[in-house]
Protein backbone atom coordinates (compact mmCIF):
# COMPACT_ATOMS: atom_id res chain seq x y z
CA UNK A 1 0.00 0.00 0.00
CA UNK A 2 2.84 2.38 0.78
CA UNK A 3 4.26 1.80 -2.71
CA UNK A 4 0.82 2.29 -4.27
CA UNK A 5 0.41 5.65 -2.53
CA UNK A 6 3.81 6.81 -3.81
CA UNK A 7 3.23 5.55 -7.35
CA UNK A 8 -0.16 7.27 -7.61
CA UNK A 9 0.76 10.48 -5.85
CA UNK A 10 -1.95 10.05 -3.21
CA UNK A 11 -1.42 11.46 0.26
CA UNK A 12 -2.11 9.12 3.12
CA UNK A 13 -0.53 7.22 5.96
CA UNK A 14 -0.81 3.50 6.62
CA UNK A 15 0.02 2.53 10.18
CA UNK A 16 0.50 -1.05 11.32
CA UNK A 17 -0.19 -1.79 14.98
CA UNK A 18 1.44 -4.72 16.70
CA UNK A 19 -1.15 -5.85 19.23
CA UNK A 20 -0.13 -8.54 21.74
CA UNK A 21 -2.44 -10.16 24.27
CA UNK A 22 -5.76 -9.56 22.53
CA UNK A 23 -7.43 -12.37 24.40
CA UNK A 24 -6.69 -11.79 28.07
CA UNK A 25 -4.53 -8.69 28.19
CA UNK A 26 -6.72 -6.06 26.48
CA UNK A 27 -3.63 -4.61 24.80
CA UNK A 28 -5.57 -2.31 22.47
CA UNK A 29 -7.50 -0.91 25.42
CA UNK A 30 -4.25 0.22 27.02
CA UNK A 31 -3.13 1.61 23.65
CA UNK A 32 -6.38 3.58 23.36
CA UNK A 33 -5.91 4.92 26.88
CA UNK A 34 -2.42 6.17 25.99
CA UNK A 35 -3.64 7.91 22.82
CA UNK A 36 -2.22 5.53 20.21
CA UNK A 37 -5.33 5.91 18.03
CA UNK A 38 -6.04 9.60 18.57
CA UNK A 39 -4.90 10.65 15.07
CA UNK A 40 -6.38 7.69 13.18
CA UNK A 41 -9.22 8.17 10.66
CA UNK A 42 -10.33 4.53 10.34
CA UNK A 43 -9.16 1.21 11.76
CA UNK A 44 -9.19 -2.04 9.76
CA UNK A 45 -8.50 -5.37 11.44
CA UNK A 46 -9.23 -9.08 11.22
CA UNK A 47 -9.64 -12.25 13.26
CA UNK A 48 -9.12 -15.90 12.27
CA UNK A 49 -12.36 -17.84 11.85
CA UNK A 50 -13.89 -20.90 10.19
CA UNK A 51 -15.67 -18.61 7.69
CA UNK A 52 -14.82 -15.49 5.67
CA UNK A 53 -16.80 -12.27 5.74
CA UNK A 54 -17.34 -8.98 7.52
CA UNK A 55 -17.52 -9.31 11.30
CA UNK A 56 -20.85 -8.20 12.72
CA UNK A 57 -20.73 -6.01 15.86
CA UNK A 58 -21.77 -8.71 18.33
CA UNK A 59 -18.79 -8.95 20.68
CA UNK A 60 -19.47 -8.22 24.34
CA UNK A 61 -17.98 -5.71 26.72
CA UNK A 62 -16.06 -7.50 29.46
CA UNK A 63 -14.01 -7.07 32.61
CA UNK A 64 -11.67 -9.60 34.20
CA UNK A 65 -11.00 -9.33 37.94
CA UNK A 66 -9.35 -11.23 40.76
CA UNK A 67 -11.13 -11.37 44.13
CA UNK A 68 -8.82 -12.19 47.03
CA UNK A 69 -10.33 -13.20 50.37
CA UNK A 70 -8.28 -13.08 53.56
CA UNK A 71 -9.32 -14.89 56.72
CA UNK A 72 -7.49 -16.59 59.56
CA UNK A 73 -5.83 -19.98 59.43
CA UNK A 74 -6.24 -22.51 62.21
CA UNK A 75 -6.17 -26.25 62.78
CA UNK A 76 -9.43 -27.48 61.32
CA UNK A 77 -9.88 -30.20 63.96
CA UNK A 78 -8.19 -28.84 67.08
CA UNK A 79 -9.31 -25.20 66.83
CA UNK A 80 -11.92 -24.75 64.10
CA UNK A 81 -13.62 -21.96 66.05
CA UNK A 82 -10.53 -19.80 65.63
CA UNK A 83 -10.46 -20.11 61.86
CA UNK A 84 -12.10 -17.82 59.33
CA UNK A 85 -12.11 -19.59 55.99
CA UNK A 86 -11.24 -17.61 52.88
CA UNK A 87 -12.09 -20.70 50.85
CA UNK A 88 -15.60 -20.72 52.32
CA UNK A 89 -15.93 -17.10 51.22
CA UNK A 90 -14.94 -17.98 47.65
CA UNK A 91 -17.48 -20.79 47.58
CA UNK A 92 -20.23 -18.53 48.92
CA UNK A 93 -19.36 -15.88 46.34
CA UNK A 94 -19.64 -18.45 43.56
CA UNK A 95 -23.02 -19.59 44.90
CA UNK A 96 -24.24 -16.00 45.10
CA UNK A 97 -23.20 -15.25 41.52
CA UNK A 98 -24.89 -18.43 40.35
CA UNK A 99 -28.15 -17.24 41.93
CA UNK A 100 -27.69 -13.91 40.14
CA UNK A 101 -27.61 -15.58 36.72
CA UNK A 102 -31.41 -15.86 36.56
CA UNK A 103 -31.65 -12.09 36.92
CA UNK A 104 -29.09 -10.99 34.34
CA UNK A 105 -29.91 -9.36 30.98
CA UNK A 106 -30.21 -11.69 28.00
CA UNK A 107 -26.83 -12.28 26.41
CA UNK A 108 -24.80 -11.38 29.50
CA UNK A 109 -22.22 -13.90 30.66
CA UNK A 110 -20.28 -14.47 33.90
CA UNK A 111 -17.42 -16.98 34.16
CA UNK A 112 -15.05 -17.85 36.97
CA UNK A 113 -11.96 -19.91 37.71
CA UNK A 114 -10.36 -20.67 41.06
CA UNK A 115 -6.80 -19.30 41.12
CA UNK A 116 -5.77 -20.16 44.67
CA UNK A 117 -7.70 -22.48 46.99
CA UNK A 118 -5.44 -21.61 49.90
CA UNK A 119 -3.53 -24.83 50.12
CA UNK A 120 -3.71 -28.60 49.72
CA UNK A 121 -4.19 -29.66 53.35
CA UNK A 122 -7.84 -30.29 54.29
CA UNK A 123 -7.04 -30.20 58.02
CA UNK A 124 -6.24 -26.48 57.85
CA UNK A 125 -8.74 -23.65 57.68
CA UNK A 126 -7.63 -21.78 54.59
CA UNK A 127 -6.67 -18.22 55.46
CA UNK A 128 -6.36 -16.95 51.89
CA UNK A 129 -8.08 -17.78 48.60
CA UNK A 130 -8.47 -16.12 45.22
CA UNK A 131 -11.02 -16.48 42.43
CA UNK A 132 -10.97 -14.86 38.98
CA UNK A 133 -14.16 -13.56 37.39
CA UNK A 134 -14.86 -12.55 33.80
CA UNK A 135 -18.05 -10.49 33.45
CA UNK A 136 -19.56 -9.78 30.03
CA UNK A 137 -22.44 -7.58 28.87
CA UNK A 138 -23.81 -6.42 25.52
CA UNK A 139 -22.83 -2.81 26.22
CA UNK A 140 -20.35 -1.02 28.46
CA UNK A 141 -23.07 0.26 30.85
CA UNK A 142 -24.63 -3.22 31.08
CA UNK A 143 -21.28 -4.83 31.82
CA UNK A 144 -20.37 -2.21 34.42
CA UNK A 145 -23.72 -2.69 36.18
CA UNK A 146 -23.09 -6.43 36.39
CA UNK A 147 -19.59 -5.85 37.73
CA UNK A 148 -21.06 -3.71 40.52
CA UNK A 149 -23.43 -6.55 41.45
CA UNK A 150 -20.63 -9.12 41.47
CA UNK A 151 -18.60 -6.87 43.79
CA UNK A 152 -21.54 -6.65 46.20
CA UNK A 153 -21.85 -10.43 46.23
CA UNK A 154 -18.15 -10.69 47.08
CA UNK A 155 -18.61 -8.24 49.95
CA UNK A 156 -21.58 -10.28 51.18
CA UNK A 157 -19.54 -13.47 51.11
CA UNK A 158 -16.83 -11.77 53.16
CA UNK A 159 -19.40 -10.54 55.67
CA UNK A 160 -20.87 -14.03 56.09
CA UNK A 161 -17.47 -15.58 56.76
CA UNK A 162 -15.88 -12.76 58.77
CA UNK A 163 -13.15 -12.42 56.16
CA UNK A 164 -12.04 -9.44 54.11
CA UNK A 165 -12.04 -9.14 50.33
CA UNK A 166 -10.14 -7.04 47.81
CA UNK A 167 -10.42 -7.01 44.05
CA UNK A 168 -8.00 -6.21 41.25
CA UNK A 169 -9.02 -5.42 37.67
CA UNK A 170 -6.78 -7.27 35.24
CA UNK A 171 -8.23 -6.26 31.89
CA UNK A 172 -11.38 -4.92 30.26
CA UNK A 173 -12.79 -4.50 26.76
CA UNK A 174 -15.63 -2.47 25.31
CA UNK A 175 -18.26 -3.99 23.04
CA UNK A 176 -17.65 -3.70 19.29
CA UNK A 177 -19.32 -0.71 17.62
CA UNK A 178 -20.34 -1.34 14.01
CA UNK A 179 -19.84 0.99 11.07
CA UNK A 180 -22.13 0.53 8.08
CA UNK A 181 -20.11 2.44 5.42
CA UNK A 182 -16.92 0.54 6.25
CA UNK A 183 -18.72 -2.79 6.47
CA UNK A 184 -20.24 -2.22 3.03
CA UNK A 185 -16.85 -1.26 1.61
CA UNK A 186 -15.19 -4.35 3.05
CA UNK A 187 -18.00 -6.58 1.82
CA UNK A 188 -17.56 -5.18 -1.70
CA UNK A 189 -13.91 -6.23 -1.56
CA UNK A 190 -14.89 -9.71 -0.45
CA UNK A 191 -17.28 -9.93 -3.39
CA UNK A 192 -14.65 -8.69 -5.86
CA UNK A 193 -11.93 -10.99 -4.56
CA UNK A 194 -14.08 -14.05 -4.00
CA UNK A 195 -13.55 -16.65 -1.28
CA UNK A 196 -10.20 -18.15 -0.28
CA UNK A 197 -9.19 -21.33 -2.09
CA UNK A 198 -7.72 -24.43 -0.48
CA UNK A 199 -6.17 -27.50 -2.08
CA UNK A 200 -6.94 -31.13 -1.38
CA UNK A 201 -4.08 -31.47 1.09
CA UNK A 202 -5.52 -28.58 3.11
CA UNK A 203 -8.94 -30.18 3.14
CA UNK A 204 -7.58 -33.61 4.02
CA UNK A 205 -5.88 -32.25 7.13
CA UNK A 206 -9.03 -30.31 8.05
CA UNK A 207 -11.07 -33.52 7.78
CA UNK A 208 -8.65 -35.21 10.19
CA UNK A 209 -9.27 -32.38 12.64
CA UNK A 210 -13.02 -32.77 12.18
CA UNK A 211 -12.76 -36.44 13.16
CA UNK A 212 -11.94 -35.26 16.68
CA UNK A 213 -15.12 -33.16 16.80
CA UNK A 214 -18.75 -34.06 17.28
CA UNK A 215 -21.44 -33.42 14.69
CA UNK A 216 -23.03 -31.08 17.22
CA UNK A 217 -19.87 -28.98 17.46
CA UNK A 218 -19.67 -28.67 13.68
CA UNK A 219 -23.35 -27.80 13.35
CA UNK A 220 -23.08 -25.18 16.11
CA UNK A 221 -20.42 -23.36 14.09
CA UNK A 222 -22.89 -22.82 11.27
CA UNK A 223 -25.64 -21.71 13.66
CA UNK A 224 -23.39 -19.14 15.29
CA UNK A 225 -22.40 -17.76 11.87
CA UNK A 226 -26.01 -17.62 10.67
CA UNK A 227 -25.38 -19.60 7.47
CA UNK A 228 -26.75 -22.94 6.23
CA UNK A 229 -24.52 -25.98 6.69
CA UNK A 230 -22.92 -27.85 3.80
CA UNK A 231 -22.46 -31.56 4.57
CA UNK A 232 -18.83 -32.59 4.36
CA UNK A 233 -17.47 -29.04 4.20
CA UNK A 234 -14.00 -29.20 5.76
CA UNK A 235 -12.74 -25.72 4.90
CA UNK A 236 -15.10 -22.92 3.95
CA UNK A 237 -14.71 -21.58 0.40
CA UNK A 238 -17.59 -19.12 0.44
CA UNK A 239 -18.25 -15.63 1.75
CA UNK A 240 -20.77 -15.06 4.52
CA UNK A 241 -23.19 -12.46 3.07
CA UNK A 242 -23.32 -9.09 4.76
CA UNK A 243 -27.08 -9.47 5.16
CA UNK A 244 -26.84 -12.92 6.78
CA UNK A 245 -28.69 -13.24 10.10
CA UNK A 246 -26.79 -11.69 12.98
CA UNK A 247 -24.45 -14.36 14.33
CA UNK A 248 -24.85 -15.62 17.87
CA UNK A 249 -21.40 -14.89 19.18
CA UNK A 250 -20.76 -14.03 22.79
CA UNK A 251 -17.01 -13.54 22.80
CA UNK A 252 -15.08 -10.35 23.47
CA UNK A 253 -12.19 -8.56 21.79
CA UNK A 254 -10.05 -5.54 22.58
CA UNK A 255 -10.90 -4.27 19.09
CA UNK A 256 -14.15 -3.20 20.75
CA UNK A 257 -12.36 -0.49 22.71
CA UNK A 258 -10.75 0.84 19.52
CA UNK A 259 -14.16 0.96 17.84
CA UNK A 260 -15.42 3.46 20.41
CA UNK A 261 -12.76 6.03 19.48
CA UNK A 262 -12.18 5.31 15.78
CA UNK A 263 -14.54 4.09 13.01
CA UNK A 264 -13.61 0.42 12.84
CA UNK A 265 -14.29 -2.56 10.61
CA UNK A 266 -13.17 -6.12 11.23
CA UNK A 267 -12.81 -8.97 8.76
CA UNK A 268 -12.89 -12.63 9.58
CA UNK A 269 -10.88 -15.00 7.49
CA UNK A 270 -11.31 -18.75 7.05
CA UNK A 271 -8.10 -20.24 8.41
CA UNK A 272 -9.16 -23.49 10.09
CA UNK A 273 -11.54 -26.44 9.84
CA UNK A 274 -15.26 -25.85 10.16
CA UNK A 275 -16.35 -26.81 13.66
CA UNK A 276 -13.06 -26.07 15.39
CA UNK A 277 -13.78 -24.80 18.92
CA UNK A 278 -12.09 -21.63 20.07
CA UNK A 279 -9.33 -21.96 22.69
CA UNK A 280 -8.80 -25.63 21.83
CA UNK A 281 -5.86 -27.86 20.95
CA UNK A 282 -7.45 -28.35 17.53
CA UNK A 283 -7.21 -24.62 16.86
CA UNK A 284 -3.60 -24.50 18.03
CA UNK A 285 -2.73 -27.46 15.80
CA UNK A 286 -3.90 -25.53 12.72
CA UNK A 287 -2.19 -22.22 13.50
CA UNK A 288 0.80 -22.72 11.18
CA UNK A 289 -0.73 -24.87 8.45
CA UNK A 290 -0.65 -23.90 4.76
CA UNK A 291 -4.42 -23.38 4.95
CA UNK A 292 -3.99 -20.84 7.75
CA UNK A 293 -1.44 -18.91 5.69
CA UNK A 294 -3.69 -18.96 2.63
CA UNK A 295 -6.56 -17.59 4.70
CA UNK A 296 -4.30 -14.92 6.19
CA UNK A 297 -3.07 -13.78 2.77
CA UNK A 298 -6.62 -13.68 1.46
CA UNK A 299 -7.93 -11.51 4.27
CA UNK A 300 -4.88 -9.23 3.96
CA UNK A 301 -5.95 -8.47 0.40
CA UNK A 302 -9.48 -7.68 1.60
CA UNK A 303 -8.13 -5.32 4.25
CA UNK A 304 -5.79 -3.63 1.78
CA UNK A 305 -8.59 -3.22 -0.75
CA UNK A 306 -10.83 -1.63 1.88
CA UNK A 307 -8.06 0.77 2.88
CA UNK A 308 -7.39 1.70 -0.76
CA UNK A 309 -11.07 2.44 -1.28
CA UNK A 310 -10.95 4.84 1.66
CA UNK A 311 -7.76 6.52 0.43
CA UNK A 312 -9.17 6.92 -3.08
CA UNK A 313 -12.49 8.23 -1.78
CA UNK A 314 -12.23 10.61 1.19
CA UNK A 315 -16.02 10.67 1.17
CA UNK A 316 -16.01 7.11 2.50
CA UNK A 317 -14.00 8.22 5.51
CA UNK A 318 -16.38 11.11 6.16
CA UNK A 319 -19.39 8.77 5.94
CA UNK A 320 -17.68 6.37 8.34
CA UNK A 321 -17.02 9.18 10.82
CA UNK A 322 -20.62 10.40 10.58
CA UNK A 323 -21.91 6.87 11.20
CA UNK A 324 -19.57 6.57 14.19
CA UNK A 325 -20.74 9.86 15.71
CA UNK A 326 -24.39 8.93 15.28
CA UNK A 327 -24.00 5.55 16.99
CA UNK A 328 -22.27 7.00 20.05
CA UNK A 329 -24.04 10.35 20.32
CA UNK A 330 -25.88 9.42 23.52
CA UNK A 331 -23.20 7.26 25.15
CA UNK A 332 -19.97 9.03 26.08
CA UNK A 333 -16.96 6.73 26.02
CA UNK A 334 -15.20 5.83 29.24
CA UNK A 335 -12.32 3.40 28.84
CA UNK A 336 -13.30 0.30 30.86
CA UNK A 337 -9.69 -0.14 32.04
CA UNK A 338 -9.23 1.87 35.25
CA UNK A 339 -6.53 4.53 35.16
CA UNK A 340 -4.45 2.82 37.83
CA UNK A 341 -4.32 -0.56 36.05
CA UNK A 342 -1.15 -1.22 34.08
CA UNK A 343 -0.60 -3.93 31.45
CA UNK A 344 1.16 -7.03 32.76
CA UNK A 345 4.79 -7.50 31.78
CA UNK A 346 4.17 -11.24 31.52
CA UNK A 347 1.02 -13.14 30.58
CA UNK A 348 2.13 -16.19 32.57
CA UNK A 349 -0.73 -17.17 34.83
CA UNK A 350 -2.87 -14.36 33.44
Amino acid sequence: MKDWLAENGIRGRVRYYGCPAEEGGSAKGFMVREGAFDDVDIAICWHPAPFSGVTKPVSLACMEMDFTFTGRSSHAAAAPELGRSALDAVELMNVGVNYMREHMPDGARVHYALQDAGGIAPNVVQGRARVRYLVRGKTLPEMQALVARVKKIAEGAALMTETTVSHQVLSADANLVGNTPLEQAMNANYERLGPPRFDEADKAFAREIQKTLTAEEIDATYRRAGIPPIPGEALCERIVPLDAPEPKSFGSTDVGTVSWVVPTVQARGATYAVGTPGHSWQLTAQGKTPAAHKGLEHVAKVMAGTALDALRDPGLIEKAKADHRARLAETPFVNPIPDDVQPPLSMAGH
